[in-house]
């Protein structure tokens, strides 16, 4: 009997079909029907969360029984649906996307955008209406909308921290130009929406092939394709993250697959986009020739920073500095799980060191053929110690759960959405709390008696062994 035909077949494709147009219905529903994050109606998106992420886990399970040669099809075309649904409403929690636009409009005028903050006189003909609106009834309190300052009263305008230069790195902002480029001045939200999409469907297709390579069911790359996460943060609120994400994807995949050189300039670019991919490459570090995409990696990172120096000089650090005291980085009050133990200066050294851990734990245990679990421990451990609260960061985790089967650690993805949605740090450290407890739990099911040996034979430095096929499958 022809396999699409087959009964025990059929039924998980039509579950995963319907759960995958479902979860487009949610998502457009709440792009369509919530507003902004910031009128104070938390409650529903929250709900909407819990009922996102739920439906994505029956649609992923659905998925798993599919027959084969209908996978890749149902992945990627629910990752189309996922991603147009995304599309449909301008941003709902976050006004970054502003600022990129501004910086890419800055750019293609041929000014450099760590030269002037939003609000500086010097730029006013560059500022279009819709991203510098004038008052309405004399005040800025609409939800998307804050005081320009500077004395300029009655002056609206939709980017964050006006008052400061642009904290972007280099590759950021030749991102932000080249979006920019392609579209009128007029035009909103919905470029950096529709690059997010296309970027995100690389993401997916890249995933599907790096799989075929490994040998392992395409299925898990909806893992990625219809997350919630990435439809709502690399789509409807088009983070620049997700190109970071991409290009530290396909850096790794490249150094793995023998391609150092070529991984490394993507290594480059992808720390050069949002500084936090450099967390990749102590995973690497396992096999010699890995080792070459390190200096070139550093190499183009530099590179990319030399025509913003020449123009700009050490401004091109832009608000970075003052962005991470802002946050509670520079005296430890924003780590949520540390400050139990540990205050101020004491939290950062402690987080440092967590993080240290991790990386030569990541670096010891990993399969240099393999990365991809090394590269989920050391980036899920750094989330946990430092404690995000913006959930576009767990856009880089994902890929590597793709890779690796560490399904367990999107917990950390969740216990962040909903720490941006619920922002109460009781509440968030039981989330995290939860999503460690299910990594623990899950890992020591997975894990058997051989493979916590050869992990013990390989952090007292005895070298990997030959991996049995159930480490090759898995990644570990």
């Amino acid at each position: 009997m022809n396999e699409r035909l087959r009964p025990g077949r059929l039924l998980p494709t039509l579950l995963a079909v319907v759960g995958v147009l479902a979860l487009a219905g949610v998502i457009a529903f709440g792009v369509t029907h919530l507003g902004f994050l910031r009128t104070g109606h938390r409650a529903p998106f929250v709900a909407w969360t819990l009922i996102a992420w739920t439906v994505f886990a029956g649609a992923v399970l659905a998925l798993r029984s599919v027959a084969a040669r209908w996978v890749t099809v149902i992945v990627v075309g629910g990752a189309v649906l996922v991603g147009v649904a995304a599309l449909l409403g301008p941003p709902n929690t976050s006004t970054d996307s502003a600022r990129y636009a501004w910086d890419g409009i800055v750019q293609n005028a041929g000014v450099s955008p760590y030269a002037h903050t939003p609000q500086s006189s010097a730029l006013t003909d560059l500022r279009p209406g819709w991203l510098f609106p004038h008052a309405v009834d004399g005040t800025c309190e609409q939800p998307r909308l804050r005081g320009l300052g500077d004395g300029q009263p009655g002056q609206c305008t939709a980017i964050n921290r006006p008052a400061v230069t642009t904290i972007y790195p280099p590759m950021a902002q030749l991102w932000f130009a080249l979006v920019r480029a392609v579209v009128p001045v007029t035009a909103q939200y919905l470029p950096f929406q529709v690059a997010g999409l296309l970027v995100s469907l690389g993401v997916t297709i890249g995933l599907v092939v790096v799989l075929r390579r490994l040998g392992r069911p395409t299925w898990w790359a909806a893992l990625w394709a219809w997350s919630p996460l990435v439809a709502s943060e690399a789509v409807t609120n088009s983070h620049v993250d997700v190109l970071g994400a991409a290009l530290a994807t396909a850096g790794v995949a490249l150094v793995v697959f023998g391609r150092p050189i070529w991984g490394g300039i993507a290594l480059g670019a992808a720390t050069a986009t949002k500084l936090i991919p450099a967390l990749v490459y102590p995973p690497l570090l396992g096999r010699w020739r890995h080792w070459w995409a390190i200096p070139v990696g550093i190499a183009v990172f530099g590179l990319l920073y030399v025509p913003y120096v020449l123009t700009t000089g050490l401004d091109v650090l832009g608000y970075l500095p003052g962005y991470l005291s802002e946050e509670g980085y520079e005296d430890g009050s924003r780590f949520a799980l540390v400050s139990m133990v540990a205050h101020g200066n004491a939290a950062t050294v402690l987080v440092v060191l967590v993080v240290l851990l991790a990386a030569v734990v990541a670096w010891r245990l990993g399969d240099p053929a393999h990365p991809w679990s090394g590269e989920v421990l050391l980036i899920g451990v750094t989330f946990l110690a430092v404690t995000p609260r913006y959930p576009w960061y767990a856009l880089l985790l994902i890929p590597f759960v793709v890779l690796s089967g560490r399904w367990e650690w999107l917990s950390i993805g969740l216990a962040i959405t909903l720490r941006q949605i619920w922002p109460h740090v009781d509440a968030y450290r039981w989330w995290l709390v939860a999503a460690i407890l299910v990594i623990v739990v899950v890992t020591l099911v997975r894990t058997d008696r051989d493979t916590w040996r050869r992990w013990g034979r390989r952090l007292r430095g005895g070298g990997p062994e030959t991996p049995t096929p159930r480490a090759v499958r898995s990644g570990a």
